[in-house]
């Protein structure tokens, strides 16, 4: 499963629910493409929040876990520190149903004076990154640096001007209305499921197949044979489910076969042959957190079993 604009919406209201006016108490940068932020909450409380760049494996999420961090912090981290240590968050968004969460950090400088920065996390895969934006959203610093010879669309560099990256052709779903999801999709000459995903932003394979499933739709149809019932009603269908999203009507859940979990998703998947059990859990974070750590571990298992047979 990709870590796909859903998931990001469903991260982004968890955060907001937790972290919204709290104050950053501690930046640690455990591993090259990772931080871990200490964060006291309005309530008194703390909260760990993990963020990843790593290229294989980009993550957000709350988190129990501390990791060690090395006895000198990187460049990256002490920067942080010196402009974000006991910054107040005061929202937390995401661009239209990007992979993006920005975190809006207001701060004190050397002056005493109140600035505003931006903490921008890109949950794109290989391009995934970790961005510090000045309130004129200009690049202060980031844990990668893309330069021209890396990337010939958007250079990520200090003193570079911010842009989202455009998906070339892709529309905000959650703009979208039925009148648009149908246009759209009845122009494209690909496979339904494979025609959601790519005609709109922040919707992975498995949640285009969902959909269609959800609205009786042979995902592997192309879109543009579909009667004029059939577009309706996987357009009301898609409408639908922008409004849970907009709403905060999420149900983080891990489907598992047997005792191996194989997807997961912030919404429910009814798509599944019933070999495959789906367990809901009270929180994204912990749905991320454990699926990820479950999965690690088969691999582990498996690698182990491969190299004791190559020794046999």
């Amino acid at each position: 499963m990709a870590f796909d604009g859903i998931t990001v919406a469903a991260v982004v209201k968890e955060l907001k629910d937790n972290l919204l006016a709290g104050r950053i108490y501690k930046i640690a940068q455990p591993e090259k493409d990772e931080l871990l932020l200490t964060i006291k909450t309005a309530d008194g409380g703390q909260k760990r929040l993990f963020l990843s760049a790593e290229a294989s494996l980009p993550l957000v999420y709350l988190t129990g876990s501390n990791k060690q961090a090395p006895m000198t912090a990187p460049g990256f981290c002490m920067l942080l520190r010196k402009h974000l240590q006991n910054g107040r968050i005061t929202d937390i968004t995401q661009p239209g149903l990007e992979r993006i969460i920005q975190l809006h950090i207001e701060h004190l400088d050397e002056m005493g004076d109140l600035c505003k920065k931006t903490l921008a996390i890109e949950i794109m895969g290989k391009h995934s990154n970790i961005i510090f934006l000045s309130d004129e959203n200009k690049i202060i610093d980031s844990i990668k640096h893309i330069s021209g010879m890396v990337s010939s669309v958007r250079e990520v560099l200090p003193g570079r001007d911010y842009f989202i990256p455009q998906a070339a052709g892709k529309k905000d779903p959650l703009s979208s209305d039925e009148a648009v999801f149908k246009e759209t999709l009845s122009a494209s000459q690909a496979p339904s499921g494979k025609a959601i995903y790519t005609s709109f932003t922040g919707l992975s394979p498995v949640m285009a197949e969902e959909f269609c499933h959800l609205a009786s739709i042979d995902a592997d149809v192309p879109a543009a044979s579909l009667s004029d019932l059939e577009l309706t009603h996987l357009s009301r269908t898609l409408v639908l489910a922008m409004e849970q999203v907009r709403d905060g009507l999420f149900s983080p859940n891990i489907l598992y076969k047997e005792e191996e979990p194989v997807e997961f998703s912030a919404l429910p998947l009814t798509s599944w042959p019933p070999e495959y059990k789906a367990v809901t859990y009270e929180s994204i974070s912990s749905t991320l957190e454990l699926y990820y750590s479950s999965k690690n571990i088969i691999t582990r298992i498996r690698q182990k079993s491969a190299d004791l047979r190559r020794i046999v």
